[in-house]
């Protein structure tokens, strides 16, 4: 077997087993040793990887936008020139944020909750990077294909929208009360915004 291929098999692993555990657990109470025994991989084999659990849940992050992305992406490469299929990919994105269920929306509030160490700053602050950057890639995409005004701006619009989804976010952790400001209805602003 290929180093590569090694490697993405063994982080699958990891990422899948922790994500088991903190559907059982919950994120405070994963530790490594707990990934170390759950994944069947041998302690060097992790630590080859990451040195923390924070790092692991740097990597539930990463992979929740890069799959959001692809999803994003393999759409507009489908549907052409339409607003509504990429759109629904958005919505869909929007919805899981809306759930407190949702295992990266805990993973995020976990991280934030450790704020205070610089590697977790590091990981925090990539991550809203890497969000505003594919919120404004997003909206470029749409505008070279016609389905965005060009007169909507890009960087000020994708940071509204990061915003927002990350307000979603904080408030699915804590709030179990029906909302008026759903993600359906969050979908509809980004769609009015972006096509008025």
């Amino acid at each position: 077997m290929k180093q590569e291929d090694r490697r993405r098999q063994t982080t699958a692993r990891i990422l899948e087993t922790t994500l088991t555990l903190i559907k059982q657990k919950g994120c405070e109470a994963v530790t490594l040793k707990d990934i170390v025994a759950h994944s069947g991989l041998s302690k060097g084999a992790i630590f080859h990887y990451v040195k923390s659990k924070e790092e692991i849940f740097a990597w539930i992050l990463r992979e929740q936008i890069e799959q959001t992305n692809t999803r994003f992406l393999n759409e507009v490469h489908e549907g052409g020139s339409s607003f509504a299929g990429p759109m629904e990919r958005i919505t869909e994105a929007l919805q899981a944020m809306d759930d407190p269920r949702n295992l990266s929306s805990q993973v995020l509030m976990y991280l934030l909750g450790k704020e205070k160490d610089p590697k977790v700053t590091e990981v925090l602050n990539q991550f809203y990077d890497t969000l505003l950057n594919m919120a404004k890639s997003w909206i470029e995409i749409g505008q070279q294909h016609g389905v965005i005004q060009p007169s909507v701006d890009a960087d000020t619009t994708a940071e509204m929208f990061v915003l927002l989804g990350f307000g979603m976010r904080m408030r699915a952790s804590f709030s179990a009360q029906a909302t008026h400001f759903n993600a359906d209805r969050l979908a509809r602003f980004i769609a009015q915004t972006l096509q008025s």
